[in-house]
């Protein structure tokens, strides 16, 4: 694995949406520093889930158009294959997630990221040796 960083949904919608101010803040510092750095990585599923949610945000169409555009300039893009549903099945009897979840583990860990940025699983788990879970809001 390499220092490639997979960022989850719910990092993007705190730093699109305007809800939580500490977490916007948190989150487009983040986010820019690594966007600086590297490439992040996201899936098509990140894009849906984060569209999703603005949506429900209250983000116009207009809205949702420029950051889909902006995601897809600004980070690496991995789609859904037969390989990460196999994987995301084994992940679900392993470590006891959701499906969703388990999908983007997979999809984080064949994009041969070392890191997975989300709030949503246990920081500083480490997935198959090589992928690691960081949660930027556990200070």
């Amino acid at each position: 694995m390499t220092n490639r960083l997979f960022i989850d949904s719910n990092i993007w919608v705190y730093a699109l949406s305007g809800q939580s101010e500490e977490r916007e803040q948190k989150a487009r510092a983040f986010i820019s520093n690594v966007i600086i750095d590297s490439h992040p990585v996201i899936s098509y599923q990140v894009v849906n889930e984060t569209m999703r949610v603005l949506k429900k945000l209250g983000k116009s169409e207009t809205e949702l158009r420029k950051f889909i555009d902006n995601l897809f300039d600004t980070c690496e893009v991995v789609g859904f294959t037969k390989e990460s549903a196999l994987l995301a099945s084994e992940l679900r009897e392993t470590m006891s997630v959701s499906y969703w979840d388990s999908q983007i583990v997979a999809s984080a860990y064949l994009a041969n990221c070392s890191m997975l940025v989300s709030e949503d699983m246990h920081d500083g788990s480490l997935i198959r040796g090589s992928l690691t879970i960081k949660n930027i809001f556990n200070v």
